[in-house]
């Protein structure tokens, strides 16, 4: 119970941040489009970026709320997250002055809090993922069982 309490915890808090950062993407994607311009990775493909990554995250979004498919929710959470994560460590790397790009009160955070923030969502995704496959392993071991 305290474990599926716990995935429900981490799942919620992955839909508020995913549907929080793609609505504020989503209100000005012309002013987002623009700062993922700014970057030198993404300058060719800023479009295109500025509506994937909140389509994304409405979609992962969706696949969090449902037991079935929560498990690939997470682990599609991991993989933008670290991909995120990427991101910003090439940023403070090798590209200059870089305006983020998140919107909303993400936005106000400097890269390196914005690294760190990023990195306690991907040891949660991680959480969750081990968690949940743990939960579902046992719940398939007592199914097991009761199969005469």
């Amino acid at each position: 119970m305290k474990k599926n309490l716990v995935i429900e915890i981490i799942s919620t808090a992955f839909i508020f941040l995913f549907v929080y950062a793609a609505a504020s993407k989503l209100m000005d994607v012309d002013k987002f489009a623009a700062q993922i311009g700014q970057s030198p990775l993404l300058t060719d493909i800023n479009y295109l970026v500025a509506w994937s990554i909140p389509a994304a995250e409405v979609m992962i979004s969706a696949l969090l709320c449902f037991q079935k498919t929560r498990l690939t929710g997470l682990y599609l959470s991991l993989n933008l997250m670290i991909l995120f994560t990427v991101y910003i460590i090439a940023i403070l790397s090798f590209g200059e002055h870089i305006p983020c790009s998140c919107g909303g009160v993400l936005e106000r955070l400097g890269w390196t809090e914005h690294l760190i923030f990023n990195i306690s969502f991907v040891v949660l995704a991680a959480l969750g993922i081990w968690m949940e496959k743990k939960q579902q392993n046992e719940q398939h071991a007592q199914y097991i069982h009761k199969i005469p």
